[in-house]
C-alpha cells in the first residue's frame, strides 16, 4: 500500500515496510538553488531527508512496537517547518563540526522516519526509546550514544530557543553514562619508535610525514590531511604549521626539525597542493590514511586488533605525560578545551602501567 502526504511534492511516495512492524521509510528528492541561505537550507534538507530514507529496522523490542506515539499529522513529518529548525540548528556550526553533527542528526531523523513519528512532536519516552536503540539494538559504545544524543538534544534545545516547540523532550532524558577513561589506549613507546623507523625507512615519501604529523604533533586526521604546502611558514623564528583546526580555528603549529625534515620529504619538488598524498596523487583522506597506517604498524611488528589514526594523538598525550610534560602544557599542544579530556586520554593506561597487582605480584615475589 503506497500513501502519500499532503504537501508540496506531488511526486513523494512512503511505501510501507512489509514486516509487522509497521515502519515506513521516506523518500523525497528535490533541490534548491540559490544563495548561500539556500544552500544551508538544502543541507537541511538532505539531513531530514536522507536520514528518513535509511531502511528502518525492525526493532524486537516490545517498547518500540507498544509506545503509544505522539500524535501527529498523518505521516507528513518533513515538514518546512522541520526544514527550517534543522537549517538553523546546523548554522550553529562551521566546518568538520557541522558536518559530523550532520551526519548524527541524520541518524536521529531516520530512527525517528522508522518509527513513523514526527520530531517536532516527539516526547521524553521517545528519546528514552531512542538511547536504548543505540545500546542494545546497535550496539554502539557509551561514548557514541551520549555524542549521537547530545546532537538531537541540542537539536530540541535550538527548537525551544527558536520558538518552534514550548519545552524540550530531551530535558529529562537519562543521559548513558561514559566511563571516565578512554577506550583507546594508542601506542606504547617502543611501538611508537618502530613505527616511526618503519615509517622513515618506506618507499612511499609521505608515510613518514604522516606518522610524524600525527603522532609529533597530535594532529587529528582531518586536520593533516587537510593541510597544503601553502600552510607552511615561519613566525617569530619558528618553522610552523598553519593548522585548521575544530570549528574551523586556525593554530599555529611548531615544527621540531624532524617533523619539519619529514614533510620536506614529503613536498619533495612541488610548490603547490596538499602536502599528504595519496597512491593517485591527490590529496590523502582518512581512509588512504588509516590503510597506509596499519600497513606501517604491520610491517613493524605491532600487534595491534585495528590500528587507526586516532591511535596516534593519544600516544601523542601519552608520550608527553610520559616525558614528564605538565599537564596544562599538555592540554594546550593537544588543543583540548577542558583538561579532564587530556586526563581521560591517559587515565586508562596509567591504570594498566600502575596497577597496584604488579606492586603485590612483587611484594610476593619471594613466595611465587
Amino acid at each position: 500500500m503506497t500513501r502519500r502526504p499532503t504537501g508540496s511534492w506531488p511526486t513523494t511516495q512512503i511505501p510501507t515496510c512489509p514486516e509487522p512492524c509497521g515502519s515506513v521509510r521516506v523518500t523525497c528528492p528535490y533541490d534548491v538553488d540559490g544563495t548561500e541561505k539556500a544552500r544551508l537550507a538544502r543541507s537541511a534538507g538532505d539531513v531530514a531527508f536522507a536520514g528518513a530514507g535509511e531502511q528502518s529496522q525492525c526493532l524486537s523490542m516490545m517498547d518500540f512496537t507498544e509506545l503509544a506515539f505522539a500524535p501527529s499529522p498523518p505521516l507528513a513529518p518533513f515538514t518546512d517547518q522541520l526544514r527550517l529548525a534543522v537549517a538553523a540548528y546546523l548554522a550553529r556550526f562551521k566546518g568538520s563540526s557541522r558536518e559530523h553533527t550532520e551526519s548524527d542528526l541524520r541518524s536521529y531523523l531516520g530512527w525517528c522516519a522508522g518509527q513513523g513519528l514526527d520530531p517536532l512532536a516527539a516526547q521524553r519516552p521517545h528519546l528514552d526509546l531512542y538511547i536504548r536503540s543505540m545500546q542494545e539494538i546497535r550496539r554502539f559504545r557509551p561514548s557514541t550514544v551520549s555524542r549521537r544524543f547530545s546532537v538531537a538534544a541540542g537539536f530540541y534545545r535550538t527548537c525551544v530557543i527558536d520558538g518552534i516547540m514550548e519545552h524540550s523532550p530531551a530535558e529529562h532524558v537519562r543521559r548513558p553514562a561514559v566511563p571516565p577513561e578512554s577506550p583507546t589506549l594508542g601506542f606504547t613507546h617502543l611501538q611508537f619508535e618502530a613505527l616511526l623507523t618503519a615509517a622513515r625507512e618506506s618507499p612511499n615519501q609521505c608515510d613518514f610525514a604522516l606518522v610524524a604529523m600525527l603522532g609529533l604533533l597530535g594532529l587529528r586526521i582531518f586536520e593533516a590531511t587537510g593541510t597544503d604546502i601553502a600552510d607552511l611558514g615561519e613566525e617569530h623564528g619558528h618553522r610552523v604549521l598553519r593548522v585548521c583546526g575544530k570549528g574551523t580555528k586556525i593554530v599555529l603549529v611548531p615544527l621540531p626539525p624532524a617533523v619539519g625534515r619529514a614533510i620536506d620529504r614529503a613536498v619533495g619538488p612541488r610548490v603547490r597542493g596538499p602536502i599528504l598524498l595519496n597512491s593517485h596523487s591527490t590529496r590523502m583522506d582518512r581512509h588512504a590514511a588509516t590503510r597506509r597506517l596499519r600497513h606501517l604498524a604491520e610491517t613493524a611488528g605491532i600487534q595491534v586488533t585495528r590500528a587507526h589514526p586516532h591511535m596516534l594523538r593519544h600516544t601523542f598525550v601519552m608520550t608527553m605525560l610520559d616525558a614528564g610534560v605538565d599537564l596544562r602544557d599538555v592540554q594546550i599542544a593537544a588543543r583540548h578545551a577542558d583538561p579532564r579530556t587530556t586526563m581521560r586520554y591517559g587515565r586508562a593506561r596509567q591504570n594498566l602501567d600502575r596497577h597496584p597487582n604488579y606492586i603485590l605480584a612483587a611484594y610476593m615475589a619471594s613466595g611465587t
